[in-house]
């Protein structure tokens, strides 16, 4: 295996020039770790430098005539067999086992490597993209759906207040139902859901089920038609598997909020938006952009402002190309076909002012939700914002619960089995990165998505070292990985080309092997169920716990915000209280506040079976949430009179022998 000198790539490059910095920006980051624990300063640097070192190593390596290894024909024709019987097992079990267990999520994790493992090394001959794309469509409902059959309500938080403000909508008979909320100008995901339920004549959750429900698992076929746009089929194929079976975008399809809807919308955005970049144009197809942009802003704030950052990108590569400050005028049509840069100015501009418009009118605490939310942000710069100031959600370090606190192994390892898909899609994502800002294969379209990705980086990984997380970092994942996806699949596409055979079957080996599976077992493809329940709270609920909300709301008669005194609020573990008040049972329900090694201290507490067995937060004395399992002595003392029971949730009171 021979090397080029460097004076046959002279001068360089500018795809080199970013993988020789990118490789010394990553040297610079590792010592950080030094200074502030937190998993993707660990992490972050090491990927970056393997994926430009990589890069360089089949830049500077002489192409070899060897091809990759291929799967025999017999193989390729029957896998989709397996895959169609694992996806059958996978139906089957959470119907025995009452759940989606380890072993559906290991299942699921094989399955996924066989999909992925046919797409990379299927010959040409053998090679079939509607065949792969129903086995990806197949596994995503499949994925998803036997999480909502095997939950008794709902998954997650934010949902059983948009299941409160459907039924206000449904009551009243207009959106007006939810005229003090801020999703009164953002009604698309209400509307449609009480819509499906009037026309089904079905109950909410079943209407959820049957609009945005589906919905999720079929818009995994926009980034295929997104894909394609730039490159064959078969890494189209591959950029559609990463993005389906990515950890974000699964919980999107479990927790069916207008997040969900939004991410839908927003990919029909991307695609449009990429088509009118490669494509000579019609009216038509900037009118679909423009359609969907609008259905962004009317569905979803945070969806909003994340598709205004993809548009200001598009922007910047418009001026890129028209200015060309780095002379990105010559094009290799054969990976790219020239085109003139499409004008943006007026699309960006609509948007941002139908934004501010909307934004304006929406009401959030009393004031606009415009001038809440830019409060906050000068809240923030002004009290928390500084450099390294970690606000992460994900750290590799447990939180300390006393001096001796000492965190065990798998709590040490947990952060990293939830980070570890996306560190692997980031690293492709950078090949790809590297692989398009070549002068010859630079492009408005590839230039958008580069700078989005980038940008989107920032509010994900940057702006929260810095104590910002006021954009919600952890809702922009799933956005993210839409460019991620598409960019991962151009690396892989890169690094399967320019790498001697040998690497390239280690390289996509390790991929195929760990990507699925490492996406499977992260927290948020498990929320219903969680692999690592000691570690992850459990974002669904029983039967039992679901009637006790609705005993106690009967028994003590709902009463509202205001005829609740402080001395009466009900305390119970995070998240077990977020259905009380987001369900209107007991609108004054907190988190309840258990010292370390003590017994808490309320008149009124909920004490759930889980709290002893499973990951549940509660508050120490200094007001910290942490992860603790408690015994029901701690929450509800024996001095204390039973309320309610079920025999799996108690409601207990102070009697009036101890007060």
């Amino acid at each position: 295996m021979g090397y080029k000198s460097l004076s046959e790539l002279r001068p360089f490059r500018l795809d080199t020039v970013a993988a020789i910095a990118g490789l010394l920006i990553a040297l610079a980051l590792l010592p950080l770790r030094f200074f502030a624990s937190q998993l993707y300063l660990n992490t972050v640097p090491l990927v970056l430098g393997t994926a430009c070192l990589l890069y360089l190593i089949g830049l500077y390596q002489q192409e070899d005539t060897a091809t990759i290894p291929t799967l025999p024909s017999p193989v390729t024709m029957a896998l989709p067999t397996v895959v169609l019987a694992g996806l059958s097992a996978l139906v089957v079990l959470p119907a025995i086992q009452g759940a989606r267990t380890t072993v559906f999520f290991a299942l699921a994790s094989v399955v996924g490597t066989l999909i992925v493992g046919q797409i990379v090394f299927a010959n040409d001959r053998d090679f079939k993209p509607g065949l792969l794309l129903l086995q990806i469509v197949l596994f995503a409902f499949v994925f998803r759906f036997t999480a909502l059959y095997a939950t008794t309500g709902y998954i997650g938080i934010d949902i059983w207040t948009h299941a409160e403000l459907t039924h206000a909508i449904l009551e009243e008979g207009s959106v007006g139902g939810i005229s003090d909320d801020k999703h009164y100008a953002s009604p698309f995901y209400h509307l449609l859901v009480a819509a499906s339920s009037v026309l089904y004549d079905v109950p909410f959750r079943v209407a959820l089920y049957l609009s945005v429900g589906i919905v999720m698992p079929l818009s995994v076929l926009l980034i295929y038609a997104t894909t394609n746009l730039l490159v064959s089929q078969r890494w189209a194929t591959l950029a559609t598997a990463l993005f389906a079976f990515a950890s974000h975008v699964s919980m999107w399809g479990l927790h069916l909020i207008p997040t969900s809807l939004g991410l839908v919308f927003f990919l029909g955005m991307v695609y449009a938006l990429i088509r009118v970049m490669r494509i000579e144009y019609t009216v038509r197809d900037f009118s679909l952009l423009l359609l969907m942009s609008v259905a962004v802003i009317l569905t979803h704030q945070v969806s909003t402002f994340i598709m205004l950052v993809v548009l200001l990108a598009a922007f910047l590569a418009q001026l890129v190309f028209e200015v060309g400050p780095l002379g990105l005028t010559r094009f290799d049509t054969s990976v790219f076909r020239a085109k003139k840069p499409v004008n943006l100015v007026g699309l960006v501009a609509f948007n941002i002012g139908l934004t501010i418009f909307v934004w304006s009118l929406t009401p959030y605490r009393q004031q606009s939700f415009l001038a809440t939310v830019l409060s906050y942000f000068s809240q923030t710069l002004e009290e928390s914002a500084g450099f390294l100031n970690i606000a992460s959600g994900t750290s590799a370090e447990a939180p300390e619960s006393g001096a001796e606190a000492t965190p065990t192994l798998l709590e040490q390892v947990v952060p990293y089995v939830d980070a570890l898909g996306f560190l692997f899609l980031l690293g492709a994502t950078f090949v790809g990165c590297l692989y398009v800002v070549h002068r010859r294969r630079a492009e408005q379209s590839v230039f958008t998505l580069l700078l989005a990705a980038a940008f989107m980086l920032v509010f994900v990984l940057g702006l929260p070292m810095f104590g910002i997380r006021n954009f919600i970092p952890t809702r922009w994942f799933a956005f993210l990985f839409a460019p991620m996806a598409i960019l991962g699949a151009i690396g892989l596409r890169t690094l399967s080309q320019g790498l001697n055979p040998k690497i390239v079957v280690s390289v996509l080996l390790v991929f195929v092997l760990i990507y699925p599976g490492a996406m499977m077992f992260a927290v948020e493809s498990n929320v219903d169920n969680p692999v690592f329940d000691e570690q992850h709270e459990r974002l669904a609920y029983d039967e039992s716990e679901l009637a006790a909300v609705e005993s106690i709301g009967h028994l003590t008669g709902s009463p509202s915000g205001q005829e609740i005194r402080p001395d009466q609020q009900l305390h119970t573990d995070h998240p077990y209280q977020t259905v009380f008040s987001r369900t209107g049972a007991y609108p004054s329900t907190t988190t309840a506040t258990v010292p370390d090694d003590g017994i808490a201290e309320h008149d009124y507490a909920v004490y759930r079976s889980t709290q002893s067995t499973g990951a549940t937060y509660f508050n120490d004395a200094d007001g910290n949430g942490r992860i603790e399992q408690i015994s029901q002595t701690r929450l509800c003392s024996p001095a204390q009179a039973t309320v309610y029971t079920n025999g799996d949730v108690t409601m207990c009171a102070a009697s009036p022998a101890s007060s």
